[in-house]
C-alpha cells in the first residue's frame, strides 16, 4: 500500500500554497514534511484526505484515488487538536473507533493497553476537560491509532510535551511503521524529524526545495561540521586555513570549516602534542541544514525582487 502524490499544486487566490510537489512513501517507510510556517504542509494533508481539492496533479492510495473506504484505514492527528471537553476519555475513543468500522469491545480493550504503553494519568471513565493538556494529547494520538491504520498522517504530533512523553509518542510511531504503516509527519523540532524519518521534503513557500533519504541530504552537504575537545586555542584554529567558525558549547567546541579536506589539517595540528579527548567530524545538522536552505531562499527572492525594481 503506498502513498504516491504526483505533481500537485493548488493556490488560493494569486497565492501558490503547494506548487507541483510530488513524492511517494513506501509501507514501513516514514516521510518528514518540514518547512516554516505557511510552507505548504498542511494544505498538502487536507488534500490527501480530500478536504480540499487540488488544482492539478494527483494523489493515490495503492494506484487508486483515496475513497472513502481508504479514509477508513487513515489515522489523522490534526494540528488543531479536536477532542470534546465534556465527553468520558472511553466514550471519545469510541466514537472515532467506530467511526473507522471498528466495534466497540475491541476498542475497549485496547484503550486500556493504549493507557498503559502510554502512562496516561487518569481513568478512561475521565472526562476529557479533567485531563493535562499532555495527557489530553495522548488521548487524541490513541483516537488517531487505535484502530490500527494502514496510513498515518500526523501534524506536529509532539507538541508541548516533555522529552519523555515525546519518545513515548514516537516509539509507538515506530511500532505502527514496523507493522507496515505508511507514515507522513510534519514538526518544527529537527531533531524529532531526524530520529524518526527516512525521508523528507521540506517546503518552501509551496515549492519542494529538499527532498531524500536524511543521511543522504545530510552527506551530500560534506562533513563540514567537527566537534572537538582539546585545549588547543582558538586563535590558532582560526589559523588553519579553511576554519570558519569555532563556537564552545558545554562539552567542548563545535567548528565550521569550508570544506570537508580541512579536517585532515585540524587534526593533524590537535593530535600533534598527543592525546585528543574527542575528534568527530560530521554532515551539519538537519537544523542547520534547514536554516541554509530557508536563509538561502530567502536571499534569493530578496535578489529576484530588487532585479524585478
Amino acid at each position: 500500500m503506498t502513498l504516491e502524490i504526483q505533481n500537485v499544486t493548488k493556490k488560493f487566490g494569486e497565492k501558490y500554497a503547494v506548487d507541483n510537489l510530488s513524492m511517494r512513501v513506501e509501507p514501513g517507510q516514514v516521510m518528514g514534511l518540514i518547512g516554516q510556517n505557511g510552507a505548504g504542509k498542511t494544505t498538502t494533508f487536507r488534500m490527501i484526505l480530500k478536504f480540499i481539492n487540488s488544482d492539478s496533479g494527483s494523489i493515490s492510495w495503492n494506484g487508486q484515488p483515496i475513497t472513502q473506504a481508504i479514509k477508513k484505514r487513515i489515522g489523522f492527528l490534526p494540528e488543531e487538536r479536536g477532542l470534546y471537553q465534556k465527553m468520558t476519555v472511553e466514550d471519545q475513543i469510541m466514537y472515532f473507533a467506530e467511526l473507522h468500522g471498528m466495534k466497540r469491545s475491541d476498542a475497549r480493550v485496547k484503550l486500556k493497553d493504549w493507557f498503559q504503553r502510554l502512562e496516561v494519568v487518569g481513568k478512561v471513565t475521565d472526562k476529557v476537560q479533567s485531563l493535562s493538556k499532555g495527557n489530553a494529547q495522548k488521548v487524541q494520538f490513541i483516537a488517531t491509532l487505535i484502530h490500527e491504520p494502514d496510513f498515518l498522517i500526523l501534524d506536529e504530533p509532539f507538541t508541548g510535551l516533555d522529552p519523555v512523553n515525546t519518545e513515548l509518542l514516537r516509539n509507538e510511531i515506530k511500532r505502527t511503521r514496523d507493522n507496515g504503516a505508511v507514515v507522513i509527519f510534519s514538526n518544527h523540532n529537527m531533531s524529532d524529524v531526524e530520529l524518526l524519518s527516512d525521508n523528507l521534503t521540506m517546503l518552501k513557500n509551496g515549492e519542494t526545495v529538499l527532498q531524500g533519504g536524511v543521511q543522504e541530504i545530510r552527506e551530500s552537504y560534506g562533513r563540514t561540521r567537527i566537534f572537538l575537545d582539546s585545549p588547543i586555542s582558538d586563535d590558532e584554529l582560526y589559523s588553519i586555513d579553511g576554519v570558519l567558525s569555532v563556537t564552545k558549547n558545554s562539552a567542548g567546541r563545535v567548528l565550521q570549516i569550508s570544506d570537508e579536506s580541512v579536517g585532515h589539517d585540524i587534526f593533524r595540528r590537535v593530535s600533534s602534542s598527543g592525546y585528543v579527548p574527542a575528534f568527530m567530524q560530521t554532515p551539519p545538522s538537519l537544523d542547520e541544514i534547514f536554516r541554509m536552505e530557508v536563509a538561502a531562499v530567502d536571499n534569493k527572492e530578496i535578489v529576484e525582487e530588487g532585479a524585478a525594481k
